[in-house]
């Protein structure tokens, strides 16, 4: 039985990003701080904690996560941004502005 290559789609885009080490370790940092504060947030929440502590602790959330979309799209535009801009793919600004409206609904 031969075993085989399983690749690793992303899930939304047909586009990829290769991330330096560094960039990868930081943002899965990031990441990995804001799951131990979402499952703070539900122990609270299983606890009965008084909803203003609860609350408080969803805003740290939020803040974690904006600033995890901060460092992300700081990254997309000093380098697929600006490596597009150099090839001549300015379509790349369109989406910038699309993906920048998204994030600020």
């Amino acid at each position: 039985m031969s075993e085989k290559k399983i690749e690793k789609e992303c899930c939304c885009s047909h586009k990829k990003k290769d991330r330096s080490q560094q960039e990868q370790k930081a943002l899965l940092n990031r990441l990995s701080r804001i799951e131990g504060q979402i499952r703070g947030v539900r122990r609270m929440v299983e606890e009965d904690c008084y909803c203003t502590d609860i609350l408080m602790q969803a805003a740290a959330v939020t803040a974690a996560v904006n600033a995890f979309n901060k460092e992300l799209l700081a990254n997309h535009i000093r380098t697929c941004v600006t490596d597009d801009i150099k090839a001549g793919k300015e379509e790349t600004v369109d989406d910038l502005v699309a993906t920048i409206q998204k994030l600020m609904k």
